[in-house]
């Protein structure tokens, strides 16, 4: 039996992988101590690990065709990288970091940030001039503070003109200036042929903090047809504001709302749990059934879990409106957690989910956090150094067997935004919005307003690799 079968039989007989080949020096740490730690921890828990050669339990016949193996790589990162299986199209969201410590402060909803958040277009005419738009300011952020408000638009910072190819580095810096300009259609709002985009004097400037985001970002209570209509904002499934989520739903539990619209549209995901509360919270007829199912690579089927409805967390009662109809309002910023939230409801008949907006990203697999130690948890890490791993480790499914597709789940009612149609939101006249309310009035019924066709760009701007994200904690 070659050295890593036989130790890896022994690993999984105790429940855990503790230190499956030779240790290596590690005082000082060393990148092939590193990358050492890349190769167990993915070796143990990825969720692609049967369709990655390099990874199989046999691969290796001695400690020495392991060793040369691991000097084959540059770095722990491109160690990592080989091991990920068709990153175009399968596993688009697994990484490493090399700093565990922001990641942690990520989950806890804390990052560097001013405030804002942006969508990027190209100049109606050009195709190398580029605009911003403001799509949300952070509630209590500088940006707040500046009187920055969504649907503002800026062609240029610190007095650069944005192009498609340094929108990144000068959004990315922790100080800049922004150079307002307004859109401009020319009175043919359904033309953009005519439209322009124009400087003005204007300009503000911001600085990045330490900020911690309350993801529950507006709920409103709208009177609609002599009826309460509940609209939450929800921006991330933040395990640390989940009594901050539940009080919330206090609010629509005691306006006696008979409809929910549910604003996912820039939610990118989190954790596993706090999207069971969520669905519990819009539900409570489902009480004890499943919300999900996690199924892990073949080694680890002992650790496959179902997630259920339930009425209650950390001795708190859940605050559930037993809902039988959900508005879901989605973009393809709607990711990770967000797709589990319409996918698992989706799989009962007793509720009807309604999505509106674009199709959603289409992340259906969960991760967790591998640290260096020898059951790659947190207590007992690595001292020195401060890489981790968030791989994919499982896939979800509902109660159905159904997952996420990975072109992302395709809306009821298709509803782009773009830089005519950016509203206040949680305000009726909000498109997203105003298309839910308009088929709550019609009891279904809805007309497609004419839009025009925007090229949105896909930037990194203040990205992070905590996005899309699905942890299990």
């Amino acid at each position: 039996m070659n050295i890593i079968k036989r130790i890896a039989l022994l690993c999984f007989a105790a429940s855990l992988c503790t230190a499956c080949f030779e240790d290596l020096d590690d005082n000082p740490v060393t990148g092939k101590d590193i990358k050492d730690f890349v190769y167990k921890g993915m070796n143990y828990a990825y969720l692609y690990k049967e369709n990655k050669p390099d990874l199989a339990n046999d691969r290796f016949s001695t400690d020495s065709d392991y060793s040369n193996y691991l000097n084959g790589f540059e770095s722990p990162e491109s160690l990592f990288e080989n091991l990920i299986y068709d990153r175009q199209s399968i596993d688009r969201f697994s990484w490493i970091t090399n700093d565990y410590i922001a990641l942690e402060q990520s989950f806890s909803g804390t990052r560097k940030s001013n405030g804002l958040e942006f969508d990027f277009y190209f100049e109606p005419g050009s195709t190398t001039n580029v605009f911003g738009i403001i799509k949300l300011v952070l509630n209590n952020s500088p940006a707040e503070d500046q009187n920055l408000q969504r649907g503002q638009i800026f062609n240029a910072v610190d007095g650069i003109d944005l192009t498609e190819n340094n929108i990144s580095s000068l959004l990315n810096q922790d100080s800049y200036t922004l150079n307002i300009a307004t859109y401009n259609d020319n009175n043919t709002p359904n033309d953009d042929s005519d439209d322009t985009i124009e400087a003005t004097s204007e300009s503000v400037s911001l600085s990045k903090i330490a900020f911690t985001e309350n993801p529950v970002y507006k709920t409103e209570i709208l009177e609609v047809n002599n009826q309460n209509v509940g609209y939450l904002m929800y921006n991330g499934f933040t395990a640390d504001f989940n009594n901050q989520l539940n009080n919330a739903f206090a609010t629509l539990q005691s306006n006696n709302v008979q409809n929910l619209v549910l604003d996912l549209r820039y939610n990118p995901g989190g954790s596993v749990n706090t999207a069971a509360l969520l669905g519990s919270m819009i539900t409570g007829q489902f009480n004890g059934e499943i919300f999900s199912k996690l199924i892990y690579n073949n080694d680890l089927q002992s650790s496959n879990t179902e997630y259920r409805f339930t009425n209650s967390f950390d001795g708190n009662s859940i605050n559930s409106l037993n809902l039988q109809k959900v508005y879901i309002l989605t973009t393809n910023a709607s990711a990770s957690a967000s797709e589990m939230v319409i996918n698992s409801l989706k799989a009962y008949s007793q509720i009807e989910v309604i999505q509106i907006g674009v199709e959603t990203r289409g992340k259906s697999q969960a991760s967790i956090t591998i640290y260096d130690s020898p059951n790659f948890k947190r207590n007992g890490v690595n001292p020195l150094h401060t890489y981790a791993l968030q791989p994919l480790v499982a896939k979800t499914i509902n109660k159905l067997d159904v997952s996420v597709p990975n072109e992302g789940l395709i809306p009821d009612i298709i509803l782009q935004e773009t830089p005519n149609n950016y509203g206040i939101l949680g305000n009726e006249n909000e498109p997203l919005l105003a298309a839910a309310l308009q088929h709550i009035l019609e009891n279904g019924r809805y007309v497609q307003p004419q839009t025009n066709n925007f090229n949105k760009l896909s930037t990194k701007v203040d990205y992070h690799p905590f996005e899309n994200d699905m942890y299990i904690e």
